[in-house]
């Protein structure tokens, strides 16, 4: 059993990318379906399948000949042991804008574009370039 979900997720896409692996299997968890639904918005996986009650199936991303990962740094930023909230003023940008962050809000999970947009600030649970 794994106490977080979210740092379960990240290291496993994380190590997927490192191996090249095409198809990913997850645990099915609520915030694992938020979190990568984000990941193909943004474009940083191909798609994200209902396998079952238990499982998600990812299918990574890759550009190029080389098959270079679409996803250079995937990290997590509020840990159990230490949050980290925000407000949509205070809601940092990555790599001036390339990245995308995060954030746990009142409305649901969503990207840093979209929480300054609404005016909503929140929890920052990671971050991606």
């Amino acid at each position: 059993m794994v106490n977080d979900c979210i740092s379960d997720l990240l290291t496993r896409i994380r190590n997927a990318n490192l191996v090249k692996k095409e198809k990913l299997i997850i645990p099915n968890t609520r915030v694992s379906r938020n979190i990568c639904a984000l990941l193909e918005k943004e474009g940083f996986i191909d798609s994200c399948q209902v396998n079952s009650t238990e499982e998600l199936a990812l299918q990574l991303k890759y550009k190029g000949r080389e098959r270079k990962p679409c996803i250079t740094n995937l990290r997590r930023i509020s840990k159990p042991g230490l949050r980290i909230y925000a407000s949509y003023k205070n809601i940092p940008k990555i790599l001036n804008g390339m990245g995308v962050v995060f954030v746990s809000t009142s409305q649901g999970l969503m990207t840093d574009r979209e929480a300054r947009y609404r005016k909503l600030g929140g929890e920052i649970v990671c971050s991606v370039w």
